[in-house]
């Protein structure tokens, strides 16, 4: 086992599949435990009849294959950021082929709104999973419903708690659990078509245009359910630098699909066998005299896929702070071989707390399932508009190919999304107002951040002219190395002239340090550095890091002297930051109220020693006062 340039551990492709199994599709793969059954029942019940079944089955086959097999796992997955994807990434990509403002600023919103999205989706999804798996306890005996509650609230909180001990050993019995639970999903089913082998006939896209064209307005409504069979799908994409694109295309294809529409479609032919089996036809599928064994599995298996929402959540987050879009967090690392595990104790602890309150509010997965949809249908439209930026910007396909397929997409997924909407009542107002939160609290930090350095650039005195200046008059000078943490590569540091203004003083040399973040997820050592002397002992020193890296100042600083010759000795050097008390005033920005949000954010941020790494007891901070 190996170590690529980006810290991704190489391993052989099968354990690679065997992972993809294990994360990538455990939100997926737990579908057909409410699918079916929501798809009949539900507020607009479709009437039951053998075509019915079939119809209904057609629609979620080709919905799987449409959505799941020809927009992500053949096509969205072309478009990875150097390896890695996800509706962030994806964003950057198309934000790199395009140079229009206007056109630019359409596709941040399209990708923080996605990003946002998928915030709501990662609430409900452990909500919704783990309830619909302990509800099976209710047919082994009914008395047992008062307890289905207090067990997945309990299923939950374990699941949140064990979050900061990291799943690098918990991960390693994913794979296997999953393989089993596909494999059970894929022998229980067949077991069923072989008692109503026509009920393969709905692989017919035949029986779904029918269904459609009878049903009308009811088979509108039926797409809302439809579309709980591919939520998970953007796992596919945002897991990818984690797998790769072939390990997350086999397995879909030589594993997972195959054992998705076995089940449901031997749950299609239970139900036309016994019709009352609609209640609940994922677990009266299963044997009774094994069916706790299914309920105990069942269990594990929505733990892992909300485990892999969770570990998304995490993600995702980490990659809005680096692009600038969230305030600096506590991001701990749970590993110290894969760089992708993190923790990040303030996002865990909103997702336990917002997830429990769900449970309890709405009781049941089914009431949940109203909620469930709308955010997932939501970041595919963006993804889907995403991807056509991309196609023709950065791959470059001919606009009246790309144009057709596009289109053809956008049909099925704004049918879903529209399916979807008409559930904002019963439930579907839960993840829009996350995602309307989610994505105010990150365009408010962003515009912010752009207001603070608008603001600090004003009054900045160009770089040039100062050092200049002080090379002509130098001021008293010390021993040591100061090193100013600053934004701007052109102007002095606040934190700069606060020192020369108050301890009239210089050190011996001073090195204006920038650390600045890309939209690629990595950068090559050997472009992470651009150091630059300005004379007169003044040094420029500009770090990049990719979206999904941290910087580290004791790595800068060692890169420095590895690669350009610069030393630092770490008990003479000393670190200036400047501390801005902002002031929302009514000067032009940004409105009154997003200013006071922006304010509370930084005061709310995490300290940029601790972001940075940087040494708790070489820091200097010099405050300074910014009307916004």
């Amino acid at each position: 086992m190996s170590s690529n340039a980006n810290g991704h551990r190489t391993q052989g492709v099968g354990a690679l599949v065997l992972g993809a199994i294990g994360v990538v599709y455990g939100d997926i793969g737990t579908s057909p435990l409410y699918t079916l059954k929501e798809c009949f029942g539900g507020s607009h019940k479709i009437p039951f009849s053998p075509d019915s079944v079939y119809g209904i089955l057609s629609l979620i086959f080709w919905a799987l294959m449409i959505v799941v097999s020809i927009k992500y796992v053949i096509f969205i997955m072309r478009a990875d950021n150097n390896g890695e994807g996800g509706i962030l990434a994806l964003m950057a990509l198309a934000l790199r082929g395009t140079e229009r403002t206007r056109t630019r600023w359409f596709l941040m919103v399209l990708g923080i709104f996605g990003a946002s999205m998928f915030f709501g989706d990662g609430m409900i999804t452990p909500a919704v999973s783990v309830l619909s798996a302990v509800e099976g306890l209710t047919l082994i005996n009914p008395a047992l419903e008062h307890y289905v509650l207090p067990v997945a609230i309990a299923v939950l909180i374990g699941l949140f708690a064990i979050q900061r001990f990291g799943t690098a050993s918990v991960g390693k019995l994913f794979g296997p659990i999953m393989l089993l639970w596909f494999g059970a999903l894929g022998v229980l089913g067949l077991t069923e078509i072989v008692s109503h082998p026509m009920v393969l006939k709905a692989l017919n896209p035949y029986y779904a245009i029918t269904f459609i064209v009878e049903h009308k307005i009811h088979a509108f409504f039926v797409m809302g359910s439809v579309v709980l069979a591919i939520t998970g799908a953007e796992a596919l994409y945002a897991d990818m630098g984690h797998f790769g694109s072939f390990p997350i295309r086999a397995a879909w294809f030589g594993f997972v699909l195959p054992a998705l529409v076995l089940n449901y479609f031997g749950q299609g032919a239970l139900i036309i066998n016994d019709p009352t089996t609609v209640v609940n036809p994922f677990y009266l599928l299963v044997p009774e005299s094994i069916r706790w064994m299914m309920i105990i599995l069942a269990t594990f298996a929505t733990v892992i896929a909300s485990q892999a929402v969770i570990s998304g959540a995490f993600s995702v987050a980490r990659q809005a702070v680096q692009l600038g879009y969230c305030p600096r967090l506590d991001i701990l690392h749970t590993s110290e071989q894969e760089i992708g595990q993190i923790y990040i104790p303030f996002i865990n602890w909103l997702l336990m707390l917002i997830v429990i309150l769900l449970v309890v509010s709405f009781k049941s997965s089914s009431n949940l399932a109203a909620a469930y949809g709308i955010a997932v249908t939501t970041e595919m439209v963006m993804a889907t508009i995403l991807t056509f930026v991309v196609m023709r910007r950065i791959w470059k396909w001919h606009i009246g190919l790309i144009s057709v397929g596009i289109a053809l997409l956008l049909i099925v997924d704004l049918t879903f999304f529209a399916a979807n909407a008409i559930k904002i009542p019963e439930g579907g107002w839960f993840p829009l107002a996350i995602g309307a939160v989610t994505f105010t609290l990150l365009t408010t930090w962003k515009r912010g951040r752009e207001l603070l350095f608008q603001r600090l650039s004003e009054d900045a005195l160009p770089l040039d002219m100062f050092v200049e200046s002080v090379g002509a008059h130098p001021p008293h000078q010390v021993e040591g190395t100061a090193v100013f943490m600053t934004g701007s590569r052109t102007g002095v540091p606040h934190a700069l002239l606060h020192n020369l203004k108050h301890n009239k003083v210089l050190h011996e040399r001073n090195v204006l340090l920038t650390v600045a973040t890309e939209d690629v997820p990595y950068i090559e050592e050997k472009d992470r550095l651009k150091v630059e002397s300005l004379g007169y002992n003044f040094w420029r020193i500009e770090a990049t890091y990719g979206f999904k890296e941290e910087p580290d100042i004791h790595q800068i600083l060692g890169l420095c002297e590895s690669m350009h010759e610069l030393s630092f000795d770490m008990m003479e050097t000393s670190f200036f930051l400047a501390r801005e008390t902002l002031i929302a005033s009514k000067v032009p920005g940004m409105a009154i109220w997003r200013e006071k949000l922006f304010v509370w954010m930084s005061k709310n941020a995490t300290k940029a020693t601790d972001f940075f790494k940087i040494p708790t007891n070489r820091v200097v901070e010099l405050g300074t006062q910014v009307e916004l």
